[in-house]
C-alpha cells in the first residue's frame, strides 16, 4: 500500500493511493496515519479494504508528511562513502546519529524556509525508514520486521549552523520545514529490497545528486538495530538514512540554495518531491 495524509497543514486526513494513483479517503476507517495505524495489525486492517469502496478525493490537495504525531525524527550522517569524501570527512566506523526536531517535519511539496542568518542552505535526498513496531535492542537479523515502510526525505541542512556554530548537527538540521517527507509511505511489502533503490535530486532543473541505496555504508537493517541500542524506537518514528554525493557543500566551488530556488527529488518506488525556497 501507499499511504498518504492530505489537506491543509495541521488538518491532514488519512488516505491511500488506489491502483490508478488516485487518493482514497481513509477517514471513515482510521483517524490518522500514526504509529497505531502502522502497526502490523493496523496495516493488516487497511490491506483488507477494497480501495475502490473508499471515497475518492477530488482535485489535487496538499500532501502532508505521510505520518503524524511522531515521537522522534532520527537521522544518520555520512552514510555514503563518496559523500563522506566530498565532505572531507573520514568514513565512520559506526553510524553517526543525530536528531532532527519534530517541528522540522513537513509535506513533500511545502515551501522550505531559508532561516534568518542562513548563508549555506543545502539539500540531501535520503531514504526514510518508518518504524512499525517498538524496537529496543533488536538484532540486525530481526530489524526489518520492525519496519512499516519507506518514504523520500529531503534532509535540508544549513551548513553554517551545522559546522561553524559549535559543530552541533541538530542545530543545522532542525529549522521549520527542514524535513520534507513523502509523498507517501510505501509499506515494506512494496519495497522487497531497500538496498536497491535509485535516487536523484535536481536544483532548478539541474541534476545534482544521482545515487543508489546500494552504496550505503550501513544498510537499513544495521541502522534500525544500531539505533535501537541507543534509544527505543516507537511506531511512527522516522529514521532518515544519509545521502549520496552531490550536495552543495561538496561542489567546487560550493553551491547553496537561495530564495526562489526550486528543489525536486525522488527515489524509485517512493515518488517525488518539489520544494521552493522562501525566506523565513
Amino acid at each position: 500500500m501507499k499511504l498518504v495524509r492530505f489537506g491543509a497543514m495541521g488538518q491532514e486526513k488519512p488516505g491511500l493511493l488506489d491502483g490508478s494513483g488516485r487518493i482514497r479517503d481513509l477517514s471513515g476507517v482510521v483517524k490518522d496515519i500514526t504509529g497505531d495505524t502502522l502497526s502490523p495489525a493496523g496495516l493488516a486492517k487497511l490491506a483488507a479494504i477494497d480501495a475502490a469502496s473508499l471515497p475518492l478525493v477530488d482535485g489535487n490537495p496538499r500532501l502532508g508528511a505521510p505520518v503524524g504525531n511522531i515521537s522522534k525524527f532520527v537521522a544518520i550522517g555520512l552514510n555514503y562513502a563518496d559523500h563522506a569524501a566530498e565532505a572531507g570527512m573520514p568514513i565512520p566506523s559506526e553510524p553517526i546519529v543525530f536528531i532532527k526536531a519534530n517541528t522540522s517535519l513537513c509535506g513533500p511539496n511545502d515551501n522550505v524556509e531559508k532561516p534568518r542568518g542562513s548563508t549555506k542552505l543545502d539539500w540531501e535526498v535520503e531514504l526514510a525508514i518508518i518504524i512499525g513496531t517498538r524496537a529496543k535492542y533488536v538484532s540486525e537479523a530481526d530489524a526489518l520486521k520492525h519496519v512499516a515502510g519507506y518514504a523520500v526525505c529531503n534532509d535540508v541542512s544549513e551548513r553554517f549552523f551545522q559546522i561553524e556554530r559549535g559543530g552541533q548537527w541538530t542545530k543545522g538540521k532542525s529549522h521549520d520545514t527542514f524535513g520534507p517527507v513523502g509523498p507517501w509511505i510505501a509499506t515494506a511489502d512494496e519495497i522487497p529490497d531497500p538496498q536497491k533503490l535509485g535516487m536523484w535530486l535536481d536544483v532548478n532543473g539541474q541534476r545534482c545528486q544521482t545515487g543508489s541505496t546500494a552504496t550505503m555504508i550501513f544498510g537499513v537493517a544495521k541502522i534500525v538495530s544500531y539505533v535501537s541500542e541507543i534509544m527505543t524506537l516507537l511506531p511512527g518514528d522516522i529514521i532518515t538514512t544519509g545521502t549520496p554525493p552531490g550536495v552543495g557543500m561538496g561542489m567546487k566551488p560550493p553551491k547553496f540554495l537561495n530564495v526562489g530556488d526550486v528543489v525536486t527529488l525522488g527515489i524509485d518506488g517512493l515518488g517525488a518531491q518539489r520544494q521552493q525556497i522562501v525566506a523565513a
